[in-house]
């Protein structure tokens, strides 16, 4: 997820009037909700989160969150840990997606000497680490279909076994997994099994993309530019009201995780006090010179391919010649992926190829 050290607080301290004024924060409450450490703003979609996370932390429910890549999933998980009765023991992670496959059994669940070829000793898996704990599963989409009736069990029965061994070990932890997936999709497509998504989404808690929170942009931007000023040593007093301004307008389809890389980039090239994004970024970022708010996003370009393409099948959905097989997706995944995105019939008559 690569968002670190958020900080609370009152984040306009130190800062000039013409920053806040540039801002657009002047007057207005900041983020300050004690316990929620690195997760910043003030919107009603941000706000609605926290006050998840303060219902479900009290208990030990399984959580899924849900959302877009760069939207700050673990930072959420390590909240929901940090205000639960388990903040005193460990918060173990594993990124799903970024263990091979063969691997991913054993960091899971560990293995005994002699396991397999190169097992030339004992391994603890990350399960048995979060024992009494938390664990999160970030993007759990990617977990081979082979592993999901293991990772099941540990949620029905609270027990496993290690590679190689016929001991069964209990365990007590508490799941908190992630994904940028459409999990009931794969369930169609028979990638995800759906007795596991049923024990994965007990308490769903979906991110809003940052372009649904645009209020929470100039703080973000005004954190960033605090903590990249930092460490690297430099003194910015000033952010230029038409860089704010565009960073505002921008989509930005990578989330908070793309801001922090773009404000990084630009503290490290400014030569002064100002801070400002490269005419060059910012072209490439606004498409070319075109208004931001043109620019879509992908869930828009689904849903305009998926329109125009049952418009021209006049909303026939099967057969060689439906809207399925010309998209190249079985009957059933175009109508999940048309209810999800809102398409129906009605849709037609105003459509514009």
């Amino acid at each position: 997820m690569g968002l670190q050290s958020f900080a609370f607080g009152d984040i306009s301290h130190g800062l000039s009037d013409r920053e806040l004024v540039a801002a657009d924060v002047v007057g207005k409450p900041l983020a300050q909700e004690a316990g929620f450490d690195g997760i910043i703003g003030q919107s009603s979609a941000l706000r609605k989160v926290l006050q998840m996370i303060e219902h479900v932390a009290v208990g030990d429910s399984t959580v899924l969150l849900l959302g877009e890549t760069g939207t700050g999933k673990e930072l959420v998980a390590r909240a929901i840990h940090n205000r639960s009765g388990r903040r005193d023991r460990g918060f173990v992670k594993v990124n799903c997606a970024a263990i091979p496959s063969g691997l991913l059994e054993s960091e899971l669940f560990g293995h005994e000497r002699g396991a397999f070829t190169g097992a030339i000793s004992q391994k603890i898996g990350r399960l048995e680490l979060a024992d009494q704990g938390s664990l999160f599963l970030d993007e759990i989409g990617d977990i081979p279909l082979e592993l999901q009736p293991k990772l099941l069990r540990v949620l029905q029965e609270r027990e496993f076994e290690r590679l190689g061994s016929t001991r069964t070990k209990k365990v007590d932890v508490r799941v908190i997994a992630a994904t940028h997936r459409d999990l009931e999709g794969m369930i169609l497509e028979k990638q995800f099994r759906s007795d596991l998504f049923y024990r994965l989404n007990v308490v769903p808690i979906f991110l809003p993309p940052l372009r649904e929170r645009p209020e929470d942009i100039p703080l973000l931007v005004l954190h960033f530019v605090r903590q990249f000023a930092r460490r690297t040593g430099k003194t910015i007093d000033t952010i230029r009201p038409d860089t704010m301004d565009a960073l505002r307008r921008y989509r930005w389809p990578g989330n908070i995780r793309e801001l922090e890389n773009v404000i990084e980039r630009a503290i490290i090239l400014s030569p002064g006090p100002v801070f400002r994004v490269s005419q060059q970024d910012l072209r490439t970022r606004l498409a070319a010179g075109h208004n931001a708010d043109h620019v879509q996003t992908l869930e828009e370009v689904e849903r305009n391919h998926i329109l125009k393409t049952l418009k021209e099948t006049r909303w026939t959905l099967s057969g060689p010649s439906g809207a399925a097989a010309r998209l190249g997706l079985n009957r059933s995944t175009l109508y999940f992926r048309m209810k999800k995105l809102g398409i129906t019939r009605s849709l037609n008559a105003g459509f514009d190829s």
